[in-house]
């Protein structure tokens, strides 16, 4: 498996953990189970790729796998997942 598709794969589940503990966290911004795991998975996703560019060093040596970049990168997408799951809490309640 590429480093790429690994790298995607762990920054979903990582952003859909970090939605799901945000909505738990944060009841009235919460988007229902699903909605935060899904949220959580397009935040930690884009959020994670975003901050790979950024920061090339988040991709290991040449490409290749470490523990720091496994760390870094499932740190980047559970942030960006918990993130972009409140705010989209947050405008789902303005909009009702």
């Amino acid at each position: 498996m590429s480093g790429t598709l690994l790298t995607l794969i762990i920054q979903l589940i990582a952003g859909a953990v970090g939605g799901g503990a945000a909505g738990s966290a944060m009841k009235d911004y919460s988007l229902g189970n699903v909605g935060n795991l899904i949220a959580g998975a397009v935040g930690g996703g884009v959020g994670g790729q975003i901050l790979a560019a950024l920061l090339p060093a988040l991709m290991g040596s040449a490409g290749s796998m470490d523990i720091g970049a496994l760390i870094s990168n499932a740190a980047g997408g559970g942030v960006a997942g918990a993130i972009l799951t409140l705010i989209v809490g947050m405008i789902k309640n303005k909009m009702a």
